[in-house]
């Protein structure tokens, strides 16, 4: 499993923005090796679900370019290679571990050539504007301070009409699965982690992350602002999850 690092995390509601993205390439560049199956087993493949539901919602009509921002391990770019054979798609991302793994899944995916990943930052991506059918960012919003900017920034780089669209797992704010999903967060899933992980402190952030996550009506707010119109909230599993999914006006 290699060596189980012993470090504690601040919350996300103690610490500067610039600090809080240190901690996130921190934790992130000592997951990779068992981030794809820890998120499997932890979310019960519910992941799978909610990417192959959000892909489903795709609609390529211009570029046929998909743009897959904090691509992690590339999950969501293999899954619009393979759904859409037409399609081209870059992956971006900011921690070279992430990236890493993310180029050997492809490579051993035959899908190198449709799928780029790149090292860069969701608040200045190094693209023109209007160069993507579709931006999306799967559970990865929460780990950006400046959610308005990176929406702005995916925005700026799809075509008029485009899609911009947003996967994040949220914290349930009434009803009887409140107490039993805080509990998952706060206890069970850090235990899970621990037997695992080499780092499960990092599962702690986690379960942090989502409960300090605007609601759904606030994100939708946020998209709205950075200029996205027709926005969508799409709740799954018990609205634990939700895809949003914005349009960019056409040019008047």
């Amino acid at each position: 499993m290699g060596k189980y690092i012993k470090k504690k995390y601040h919350r996300v509601t103690e610490v500067t923005d610039s600090e809080r993205i240190e901690m996130v390439k921190q934790i992130f560049a000592t997951v990779p090796a068992k981030y794809d199956f820890l998120n499997h087993f932890l979310s019960l493949r519910r992941d799978i679900a909610w990417r192959g539901f959000s892909i489903k919602k795709m609609r390529f009509f211009n570029t046929y370019r998909m743009l897959d921002v904090a691509t992690g391990t590339a999950d969501l770019a293999i899954g619009v290679a393979r759904k859409y054979s037409r399609t081209r798609i870059t992956g971006i991302d900011f921690v070279r571990e992430m990236i890493d793994l993310g180029q050997i899944k492809t490579g051993m995916k035959h899908l190198s050539d449709r799928i780029q990943i790149l090292r860069g930052d969701a608040l200045y991506l190094p693209f023109s504007d209007s160069c993507f059918d579709v931006a999306a960012i799967a559970f990865g919003i929460r780990n950006i301070p400046n959610k308005i900017g990176a929406i702005k920034e995916m925005t700026r780089v799809v075509v008029p009409g485009g899609q911009v669209m947003i996967l994040e797992m949220t914290f349930p704010r009434n009803g009887p699965f409140q107490k039993l999903y805080h509990v998952y967060l706060n206890r069970i899933l850090p235990r899970l982690a621990r037997v695992f992980s080499s780092n499960p402190e990092a599962y702690y952030y986690l379960g942090d992350s989502i409960m300090n996550f605007p609601t759904p009506d606030i994100l939708a707010g946020l998209m709205e602002k950075a200029g996205l119109k027709k926005v969508e909230q799409y709740s799954l599993t018990l609205g634990i999850t939700h895809l949003h999914i914005g349009v960019k006006p056409e040019v008047q």
